[in-house]
């Protein structure tokens, strides 16, 4: 290390990302501090996919316990089937405590100084952090910024953490209203209609575009209507936009239409989850200090190796991962930027190929999908002047599925006519977000479907849903 830094490098945020970055910052070799202003592991641990896997884990425990014609066909037959609540509610909390403190001590293990208070750049490569203690500035030769994300609430909608609330509120699961509505059908709302219809609850989703889940593949939206809303006693509004929302017994909702901005509908409540997206927490971490404007989202700009950019030119020993970049914001994207970061830091280039990213929607069954939509191929192939194609297989004639009685579901996958280069995958269906890897994988490597056609899955099981979709690929090329 030079001495003429106190670190080799500092993380701002300690969220999934800086972890990871912290983790390989050590392997490498890097006097490291990490700084965080609140809990360990950021949004993913504390606030999104940790807790929420673990009320889905238990709802779905419930909806299968109940879901007598299923068991029947397996020979299985039970009695009455009850839960409570706190008890649900507390198995989240175990969660998230075992899994920070396990956060906090490897890094505590490595070496890794923790400082805990709020991080911003006050110069170049020197970061000041408010504490509790009071303010202490320190020198690295390069800084991370990984600040993360926070639920992105419309105007208009007046938030009360009570009766109207976003994911970070629905996740303490403190009570369980009758009548819920939920504001936006992406993967938040997927799953807390999930969890929330399991537990008994009625759901209203509201949707602002004119189609359900419009950033999932057409096939799959409609195919997850059928198998995740159809059958639940859940009701849906599409191409109306909540336009304000009041707290209160009852919550009221003003329902206009998306293009006209004029209220059709007026709805009354028992509570309000809104799910409208993130945005990042880039204010106040001292841009400015170095000369960086956030873009008009409030993102930070960076180039393909994750250096922050001020006028499009590379600041020095400044980068940015996760959330706060806006690139995927998916906690095992900023993960594997974390590391990508390091790896540049090293000397050692590494960029990011985001259309290999995978990601899921853990409701049952799940929703996993990697690469581009159908619709995105297309325009790829009109701008590049090639051909797409596309293959379906369906869960219903899989061994393994037809075993466990869960034949919902389809896997899709669209390739490249000419090359037989993967471009995308897409799956509705038992286990569909580890399925989802081996064709992450592919389109990581460009493979092509007439090689993964050749290759060998265990019989039976539910990889076989894309065994059977590489060959049918290969097949009609």
């Amino acid at each position: 290390m030079s001495q003429e830094f106190d670190y080799d490098l500092v993380i701002i945020g300690a969220g999934v990302g800086g972890h990871g970055a912290a983790l390989h910052a050590v392997d490498c070799g890097l006097k490291t501090a990490i700084i965080e202003a609140t809990e360990m592991g950021g949004t993913c641990v504390n606030r999104g996919c940790i807790p929420s896997k673990a009320l889905l884990a238990a709802s779905g425990r419930v909806r299968e316990l109940k879901a007598k014609d299923h068991l029947q066909a397996l020979g299985i037959q039970l009695g009455e089937v009850s839960f409570e609540r706190e008890q649900i509610a507390a198995h989240a909390d175990n969660l998230v405590a075992k899994i920070r403190n396990d956060l906090t001590n490897s890094l505590k293990r490595l070496g890794v100084d923790v400082l805990t208070g709020w991080g911003k750049i006050s110069g170049s490569q020197k970061v000041t952090v408010a504490m509790a203690a009071g303010e202490k500035t320190i020198t690295a030769k390069d800084i991370i910024l990984a600040s993360g994300s926070v639920p992105w609430v419309p105007p208009g909608i007046e938030v009360d953490g009570k009766t109207v609330f976003t994911s970070d509120q629905a996740l303490k699961l403190e009570w369980l209203p009758q009548w819920v509505a939920i504001i936006g059908s992406g993967y938040i709302g997927l799953e807390f209609s999930d969890i929330y219809s399991a537990l008994g609850c009625e759901i209203t989703i509201i949707e602002a575009l004119d189609q359900l889940m419009p950033t999932f593949d057409p096939d799959i939206a409609k195919q997850a209507q059928r198998v995740l809303i159809a059958p639940r006693d859940i009701e849906t509004k599409v191409g109306v936009l909540a336009k304000k929302v009041t707290p209160g017994s009852p919550v009221v909702i003003e329902l206009a239409d998306t293009k006209t901005k004029e209220v059709v509908e007026v709805i009354e409540v028992d509570a309000c989850l809104v799910a409208t997206g993130r945005i990042p927490a880039t204010e106040d971490i001292g841009l400015d200090a170095v000369g960086v404007e956030t873009d008009q989202r409030g993102f930070i700009p960076i180039n393909g190796q994750m250096a922050v950019l001020s006028q499009g030119e590379v600041v020095p020993h400044l980068w940015a991962i996760g959330d706060a970049t806006g690139k995927v914001m998916l906690a095992h994207a900023a993960s594997a930027q974390g590391v990508a970061v390091v790896e540049n830091i090293c000397g050692r280039d590494r960029t990011m190929n985001y259309k290999s990213i995978p990601a899921a929607a853990f409701t049952h069954p799940e929703i996993s999908f990697v690469g581009l939509t159908e619709p995105a191929a297309k325009q790829l192939a009109k701008e590049e002047g090639f051909e797409v194609g596309t293959v379906r297989t369906y869960f219903k004639g899989n061994s393994k599925a037809l075993a466990e009685v869960e034949t919902d579901g389809l896997a899709k996958v669209i390739y490249r006519q000419d090359t037989g280069e993967v471009l995308g995958a897409h799956i509705l269906g038992y286990h569909a977000a580890d399925l989802i890897h081996e064709a992450s994988n592919a389109i990581a490597q460009g493979a092509s479907v007439h090689d993964l056609a050749f290759l060998v899955h265990t019989h039976p099981t539910l990889s076989e849903v894309l065994d059977e979709a590489y060959k049918r690929a290969a097949a009609t090329h």
